[in-house]
């Protein structure tokens, strides 16, 4: 939820200050991470460990996951978007990525 909130809030920010393909940047640097994250979250799902070391295993599969999707989606967007702005979009990617390793922290009472 934080990281939809804070990709829309950085594309709204960057289309009212800038231009469309800057909205459209941060929204897609965002979408990136959230996919990524997504993916990560169903991998780890799918584990039943039943061992310490079947948990960590899980839990580097599903990053394992993360990484590489992530890798492949910021591939494709730079390799198909020509007028991404390439700042705007590994900024808002960096920034959701690192919300979601925050999440950690955050007790919902």
């Amino acid at each position: 939820m934080w990281q939809v909130a804070a990709t829309a809030m950085m594309a709204l920010v960057a289309g009212l200050v800038a231009d469309m393909p800057s909205a459209l940047s941060a929204a897609a640097g965002g979408g990136v991470s959230i996919l990524a994250g997504l993916a990560s979250a169903f991998v780890a799902s799918l584990s039943s460990a039943k061992s310490a070391g079947g948990v960590l295993a899980g839990a580097l599969r599903a990053e394992a996951v993360k990484l590489g999707l992530a890798l492949l989606l910021l591939w494709v967007v730079l390799a198909n978007y020509e007028q991404a702005v390439v700042a705007l979009l590994l900024g808002a990617f960096v920034v959701t990525m690192l919300i979601f390793s925050m999440a950690f922290f955050v007790r919902e009472y």
